[in-house]
This record gives structure tokens, sequence and C-alpha cells, in this order.
């Protein structure tokens, strides 16, 4: 039986960092990249209709973030792997990007050989990710956890906040008007002492509150 070629598709606004990639992807036996973009625009439009297993996603990106892009693509596409590869090592954009839905983190200092062994890790299971975004994952299961200051309700909100949804499709699914999902987001800003969608995500879990 011949080996799987892993499809790999990559999204980066760095002109000479997604060719260098994508070469060195379709210069190693077993991977295949056919399919590049500079934004997560594009991205979302074309990757529905191509076959792909995992993707390389930027975090910093002209228009739609790759965090953003991860967790509008992944509810379409959720066989498809997406790896994060970026600069940023912030708690903010780590655990925002494992909420959207992607399987690895890593950062963009990452050797090739690394980098072909985490593609293929995720294909089959696994979440690679940089020692120290690792490091930073396994220290947030050992903080103290606090009392909840939030209701079910609002629990249940920021669950789906942290999983990329907007107020319209959380007060579809939980049968609410917007109005009230938006009052309710901001009774858990208010109660977070937070003011956005991903400081409340990020204390949420450094509080172990979702």
């Amino acid at each position: 039986m011949s080996k799987e070629i892993i499809h790999v598709a990559i999204v980066e606004d760095d002109d000479e960092l997604r060719q260098m990639l994508a070469y060195v992807i379709n210069g190693t036996p077993g991977f295949y990249c056919k399919h590049t973009y500079i934004d997560c625009e594009s991205a979302i439009k074309e990757l529905p209709n191509i076959y792909v297993h995992v993707v390389l996603m930027d975090i910093e990106l002209p228009g739609i973030t790759g965090i953003e892009g991860v967790a509008i693509l992944k509810k379409a596409l959720p066989h498809i792997d997406f790896i994060m590869l970026t600069i940023r090592q912030d708690d903010a954009s780590l655990f925002g990007s494992l909420c959207a839905g992607a399987t690895g983190y890593l950062t963009k200092d990452t050797p090739p050989s690394n980098l072909l062994q985490s593609i293929s890790e995720v294909r089959n299971g696994g979440a690679p990710m940089s020692t120290r975004i690792a490091r930073k994952v396994i220290a947030s299961f050992k903080i103290d956890r606090k009392a909840s200051p939030l209701t079910t309700r609002e629990t249940e909100i920021l669950n789906l906040l942290c999983d990329g949804m907007n107020y319209r499709s959380i007060a579809e699914q939980l049968f609410l008007s917007a109005h009230t999902v938006k009052t309710h987001i901001k009774n858990i800003y208010r109660k977070l002492h937070v003011t956005s969608r991903a400081s409340a995500v990020k204390k949420a879990i450094d509080d172990g509150l979702i």
C-alpha cells in the first residue's frame, strides 16, 4: 500500500515565507502543497472546493484574522486540521486559536524538519505545539481554580463565544433574542473585568471558568 500524500494549504501574507513553506513542503516526499493564500477571505472562499488535509494559518493577516478564519472554516470543514504558524506567543492568541478550533500551534522559527513532522503528527491525530507554547498550556492547568462569578447561562454563552460564534448565532442556538445575548455578554465582561471577547476568553481559561 502506498503512503498517503498529505495535502497542505497555506494562509500567509508574507510572500517570501509563503513561497518558502510551499517549496519545503513540495520538496519533501509524502507532502504536497498546491494552494496558498495571502488572506483568510480567499481561503474561506476556496478551501471548501479543494482537497486538503492540513492548513498552516498565520494569525496576523489583513482583514479577517487567522483566529477568526479558523473559527469560520472549522465549522464548515471539520475534517481539516489547522496549525497556527505565527510569531505570536501571547496567551490570548494561543487560547483564542485553540478555542477557535486549531489543532496545533507553532512559532515561525520552527525548523522545517519539525514543521513537516508536526504536519504528519496532526494528520495522525496529534496536537503539535512549540515547546514554549506547550509549557503555557501545561501551566494553565496548574493554576488555582476560582469560583465562577458567572451564571450557568453566562458560562454557556462564554463557551459559544470561545467557539467563535457571533451574537446572532448564539441567539439562534439558545433561542434567545440578540438583545438578551448582548446583555448577558455585557454582564460577562463586567464580572470578569474585561472589555473584549479575547480578554474574556483568556480570563475564563486562566481562572478555569470554562
